[in-house]
């Protein structure tokens, strides 16, 4: 089936309500995202509404969210992009040191899983990073739970590459001997020439 890979509309806010709540129910929802589907199904529709006015080309550009829109207008898969500039908010991890990007909200519905969709995604958020103008992004980076060998994969095969760098997972206290959970972050570098 051919998707057509395209920005969030500013309209589509339940559209973006129902494909998180999608993702927020798949198996793996506890360590590839930090939410949940208890805490997302209560948010009021004007959060939705927000979420998807900023994620749009109309939003102030500090994020997008592409989606894979199938022939019958349904939604396959999703990717966010959140726009990191030195000196500016931490979203998650450290403070850019670089202008960068943070690919974010990574889901594809299981009947499309293997058919090359993710990585159109991952493309269309790639390209959109080294799209934006100056100061130029240096790297796009993301987070993988350290059990999340799966997506590490695919993120390797993408041309995605560790850094070394890790952080605890936001509000694990570690259990019984203080061992938490790690997020490890994972770069892919701008190519000389663009």
């Amino acid at each position: 089936m051919d998707y057509l890979i395209r920005t969030v509309r500013a309209d589509e806010w339940e559209k973006t309500r129902e494909i998180r709540l999608a993702a927020l129910r798949d198996p793996v929802a506890h360590i590839a995202f930090l939410d949940t589907y208890e805490a997302a199904v209560e948010r009021p529709d004007s959060f939705w509404r927000e979420r998807a006015e900023g994620a749009s080309e109309s939003g102030d550009g500090g994020v997008r969210q592409f989606v894979a829109e199938a022939p019958d207008g349904s939604w396959a898969g999703t990717i966010s992009v959140l726009v990191e500039r030195p000196a500016a908010e931490v979203r998650f991890g450290e403070v850019a040191t670089v202008d960068q990007t943070h690919l974010v909200g990574v889901y594809v519905r299981p009947e499309a899983r293997g058919s090359g969709l993710a990585e159109e995604l991952f493309r269309a958020g790639v390209e959109w990073s080294w799209s934006l103008p100056e100061p130029a992004i240096q790297r796009v980076r993301l987070y993988v739970h350290e059990e999340n060998e799966r997506a590490a994969a695919f993120y390797r095969r993408f041309g995605f590459v560790a850094t070394g760098e890790r952080v605890a997972l936001p509000g694990d206290t570690g259990g019984a001997g203080g061992a938490g959970a790690w997020e490890v972050e994972y770069e892919i570098r701008r190519p000389g020439g663009l």
